[in-house]
This record gives C-alpha cells, sequence and structure tokens, in this order.
C-alpha cells in the first residue's frame, strides 16, 4: 500500500472525489465497527492490527496504517484497528481530557478510505485500564481478534501504568504467534506530527499547518439547523452548523474553505466564534456561499473544509462597518480559492 498511497487516498476524502462517491456518507460506512468484543465475528478471519487513539488520522497515524496495509497484504491477514471510544485520560487523568481532532464517524470513513476493513473502537473505562500486559495481549490481540501481526507506534505502551512495552508485545508476540512491527514517527520540520500538534496550530487558527500534518484540509462536519437569521438580514445569509458536529473547531475568524453538501461543492466564508456585533449569539460555526442564495442546506448533513485564515473575529461599530468589512473577507476568500 504505502505511505504515500495512504495520503492520496485521504486526500480524496478531504476533496470529497467522486472516485469515492459522496463526503457525506459517513453514517452509511461498511467498515465493521465492534464496540465490544461480542461484537466481533466468530468467523472473523486472522488479522494485522495497528492500536492507537486514531483521534486525528494525521501523518504520524497514516504512517502506522500504512505498514498495516502492507504487512496485511503480504500475509493475507484482514487489516484491523485497535483503539478507544474515549480518550484514556478520562479515566486516568480527568482533568486533562483533550478533544478529539476528528469525530467517530469522520475517524470511521478515514478509515475506511484508508482500507482498514474492521475497527475494535472500546471503552477505556477503570477494568481495561488496569489490565495487565499479558491480560491485555490475551483477551483482545490474541483471543478476540486472532492477531497474526501487530504494528505499534515507537515507544508503544501498555497495560496497567504503561508497565508493556515494545519488547513486551515481542515477547508476548512469540508466546502466542504473532509478529511485531514498530514505525517510527514522521517529522514535520524537525518535529513529531501528533495530534496535539494538530490541535494546536487548529487552536492558533493556521488551518494550513493543520492540513500539513493531516495531509488533508481539516474539516467540520454536522447538521445545518435554523438560526437567527441575521446573516441574511444583513444581505450574507449563512448556514448555521449544529452544536455537536464533529471536527474541532479552530480559532475563533473568518476562513476561506469549501461546503460540500452531497455532491456539490460550493466556495464559501466559513465563520467561527461568538458574534461580537450582535447579542445573544453563542459559539458557533457558519457558512456562507459565495454568490449564491437559492441552497436550502436545512436539515442536511454538510462538511465544512477549512483552506486559509482570513482573519481573527472582531466587534464592529454597527452594521455599515460589518457588511463592509464582509465584502472584503470575500474578496479575499476568491483570491485565496482561486476563483
Amino acid at each position: 500500500m504505502g505511505l504515500e498511497r495512504i495520503r492520496h487516498r485521504l486526500r480524496f476524502h478531504s476533496a470529497c472525489s467522486s472516485g469515492f462517491g459522496s463526503c457525506l456518507a459517513l453514517e452509511e460506512t461498511e467498515v465493521n465497527t465492534w464496540l465490544k468484543v461480542s461484537d466481533i465475528p466468530s468467523d472473523l478471519a486472522e488479522t494485522a492490527v495497528t492500536i492507537g487513539k486514531f483521534d486525528a488520522i494525521h501523518l504520524g497515524h497514516q504512517a502506522l496504517l500504512a505498514e498495516l496495509l502492507d504487512v496485511a497484504e503480504d500475509a493475507m491477514l484482514a487489516p484491523v484497528v485497535l483503539s478507544f471510544a474515549n480518550h484514556p485520560n478520562s479515566v486516568l487523568n480527568p482533568e486533562n481530557v483533550p478533544l478529539p481532532v476528528i469525530g467517530p464517524n469522520q475517524r470511521a470513513y478515514l478509515l475506511e478510505e484508508a482500507g482498514v476493513e474492521g475497527v475494535l473502537s472500546l471503552e477505556f473505562d477503570a477494568e481495561l485500564a488496569g489490565l495487565s500486559a499479558e491480560t491485555f495481549v490475551t483477551r483482545y490481540l490474541v483471543d478476540a481478534l486472532k492477531a497474526k501481526a501487530v504494528i505499534v507506534g515507537q515507544g508503544f505502551r501498555f497495560g496497567a501504568g504503561g508497565a508493556g512495552t515494545v519488547d513486551t508485545l515481542r515477547e508476548l508476540g512469540s508466546k502466542h504467534g504473532f509478529t511485531v512491527r514498530e514505525v517510527a514517527p514522521v517529522l514535520l520540520d524537525g518535529a513529531v506530527v501528533s495530534t496535539t500538534l494538530v490541535r494546536n496550530a487548529l487552536d492558533a487558527g493556521d488551518v494550513v499547518l493543520a492540513s500539513e500534518m493531516l495531509g488533508r484540509n481539516h474539516t467540520t462536519m454536522g447538521h445545518i439547523e435554523h438560526g437567527l437569521k441575521i446573516g441574511r438580514q444583513i444581505g450574507f445569509p449563512t448556514a448555521n452548523m449544529e452544536r455537536s458536529a464533529e471536527g474541532y473547531l479552530p480559532l475563533d475568524g473568518v476562513y476561506a474553505g469549501w461546503l460540500y453538501a452531497g455532491t456539490e461543492r460550493y466556495p464559501a466564508a466559513l465563520s467561527v466564534g461568538i458574534n461580537e456585533t450582535f447579542q445573544a449569539v453563542p459559539r458557533l460555526i457558519e457558512a456562507h456561499i459565495l454568490d449564491r442564495d437559492d441552497v436550502d442546506l436545512y436539515d442536511k448533513l454538510v462538511t465544512l473544509e477549512y483552506v486559509d485564515f482570513v482573519r481573527a473575529s472582531a466587534k464592529f461599530d454597527g452594521v455599515e462597518s460589518l457588511v463592509a468589512e464582509i465584502n472584503r473577507d470575500l474578496d479575499k476568500i476568491r483570491q485565496r480559492l482561486g476563483l
């Protein structure tokens, strides 16, 4: 498969290429997702398994997936991901639980596009946190997933207190009949690509840097709901995304981007944050489709793709100054999108 092929396929996802159908078919993914061991079919083929949070599917995660698929293809194994439905810190360090960069539906779709056939997504609870390294291996890798190859990142730790190392995993592999491969981290400008760095870039509004670490443009996905229609009143109708949308929200501000609805793609101004000019408007994300006012998106599932940062949020003295700034924003957005 190779890392470049993985990146190529996931870039197609970002652009919602017709080669993979609608980018919004996230609720109809065909990848098998098992939330507990009893969900796994008894006739599951022998597998190659990679383990991790996969909460961004950044370049480091993609390197693991590329190795997983190469090993699976060579050994005629089913490629499977073992991950977690919640961040381990929700148990280990409840006061510091970072938000994922992508939501569960986004993750399932990206893993499917990469070529993964199954995902065991375990609830990380006190019982799981307390398992010994060997019990974790026998219960999940050997008995549940019939693993014959296991792929992990450099410095991988597992088992109660993180007592298990890659060497521990190799010893258990020799005992239980699976091989182990350790994948080196991916570096960008000398820094290890990680979910934390992607999140930091988004917090700074640097969606271009985030896209470099993700290998695709960052997106937010959700249904469009009725808002206060303030934008329409001043000549710039917007589509307001539901608060439960998936995909980490970047720094409050205005972004150049695209809105995908079904098989359609529209150039859009994306606004994230609290409306500083009008009162009683909570933090949200809304999109204004450029040069169109006839697109009905209410209750539809859409994806918003961030291309570039335009400006930070600001409070304006009145409607006239706001409208003037929006027009300047739209000119910049047309330029950034190459329109």
